[in-house]
């Protein structure tokens, strides 16, 4: 096991946090929300579009008063947790793509606790009727991949006959997706050469695979005592042994 810092990971956290919050801040600052200011980027499939987001990734919501309040407390705490994680990787030596994709993640969970937490302070965006502006910020999206949109057939459950566009989203966001992606893509690589990096044996053990362990991980044992040691009389079982001299016999003699 190879112990690894983890400060240039954070640092790729930092450059895409920094990335994210200069994004949104410039399309809040230039754009109009919604369908009068939305820009084409690539066609009619690839948009800038400025929308308002007050609850999950992708636009999704908890439906309950203190729906946001929860979500934005959550988002802090899985930051934190998420940062912690990263460390004890990096110091386990965890390959380095596992550790780049945690980065990514964390710059994304950061990126929107960020909007979460200050939006609805420094740019007053906390939606209607919100019992502080603290934590109820709105997360401003902007990535508008628009592969379809209408209404939804009346048989689809729940969202039936309702209007449908493919969702829109931002840089923090799309930094979530893509790290859960790599995890998920090469969960097998990565966790494979973490058990590696453990000292736990490999799935095939064929000789190619063998290691072979380092002297000091051996202790001294005490060596195999001798036959000299074990056995008085070192001659082999198989020959026969000497008569010994019957002194008994030699005393009634001399009688």
């Amino acid at each position: 096991m190879v112990k690894k810092s983890p400060l240039k990971f954070f640092v790729l956290s930092l450059v895409l946090i920094a990335l994210d919050q200069a994004v949104k801040l410039l399309v809040h600052f230039n754009m109009e929300p919604g369908f009068a200011g939305q820009i084409r980027l690539v066609g009619d499939w690839l948009k800038l579009h400025y929308v308002l987001n007050p609850g999950m990734a992708f636009g999704m919501q908890l439906g309950h008063e203190y729906g946001k309040l929860l979500l934005s407390l959550f988002r802090l705490v899985a930051m934190g947790g998420i940062g912690w994680y990263l460390v004890h990787l990096a110091h386990r030596g965890a390959p380095n793509g596992l550790l780049w994709a945690m980065s990514m993640i964390l710059a994304g969970a950061v990126g929107n606790v960020i909007d979460s937490t200050f939006y609805g302070v420094f740019l007053d965006n906390a939606p209607y009727g919100s019992t502080t502006p603290w934590f109820h910020g709105q997360v401003i999206d902007m990535i508008f991949v628009d592969v379809w949109e209408g209404f939804l057939p009346d048989w689809v459950p729940v969202w039936g006959g309702q209007y449908y566009s493919t969702p829109i989203f931002n840089i923090a966001d799309s930094c979530i997706f893509v790290g859960v992606c790599i995890i998920l893509f090469f969960q097998r690589r990565f966790f494979h050469d973490q058990q590696d990096e453990d000292g736990f044996l490999p799935e095939d053990p064929s000789p190619e695979n063998a290691s072979v362990l380092p002297v000091d991980e051996f202790e001294d044992t005490p060596s195999t005592q001798t036959n000299a040691e074990t056995d008085p009389d070192p001659v082999p079982s198989d020959e026969p042994r000497a008569s010994q001299p019957d002194h008994g016999a030699d005393d009634e003699r001399t009688r």
